[in-house]
């Protein structure tokens, strides 16, 4: 192993050290989230997932019809609408 992979993996490992601190300390100044903070989160991530992907099928229906595509837009804003609503939902648990 080289030193600068050494170094890259001992930043990481400093990162993550710092991170864990922090989380610490705030859950001992804020301490455990509720039920009703908990649910209110799963409602909201089902959201953030649901919302882009009923958007892509209501966009992709609009465009198969309009250019007589079959099910091709269809599945494409799909597939879009699933990989923008786990992105949304992984920033938004990061962040809290």
């Amino acid at each position: 192993m080289t030193l600068l992979h050494r170094n890259r993996g001992v930043r990481e490992l400093q990162r993550a050290i710092r991170r864990r601190a922090r989380r610490s300390e705030r859950w001992q100044r804020e301490g455990e989230r509720s039920i009703g903070q908990n649910l209110a989160m799963i409602g909201a991530l089902g959201w953030l997932i649901v919302t882009p992907i009923l958007l892509g099928v209501l966009a992709g229906r609009w465009l198969d019809r309009a250019f007589a595509t079959g099910i091709t837009f269809s599945a494409a804003l799909i597939f879009v609408g699933v990989v923008l609503g786990c992105y949304l939902a992984w920033r938004r648990i990061a962040k809290e």
